[in-house]
């Protein structure tokens, strides 16, 4: 990933076991502070409630899931 990347996580519990900040530490990545229950500061949410938004916008929403991948492709 390069010297610069930095390790994004939400605080939820699997993401806080010892075995992962273990992990974390052998290979050297750098986690990301973050505060407790901040969903705001997560900025996937957005992308996925924009993309979820202009896929029901459709005028005929998918209906399977072939569909749903050439929607969220096309979008």
């Amino acid at each position: 990933m390069g010297a610069e990347f930095l390790f994004m996580d939400d605080n939820a519990r699997p993401h806080r076991i010892n075995i992962v900040d273990e992990y974390l530490q052998y290979e050297d990545i750098t986690r990301m502070d973050w505060p407790a229950y901040s969903p705001d500061l997560n900025p996937i949410e957005y992308v996925w409630d924009m993309l979820g938004r202009r896929i029901a916008a459709r005028h005929s929403p998918p209906t399977c899931l072939p569909e749903l991948r050439r929607a969220f492709l096309d979008e």
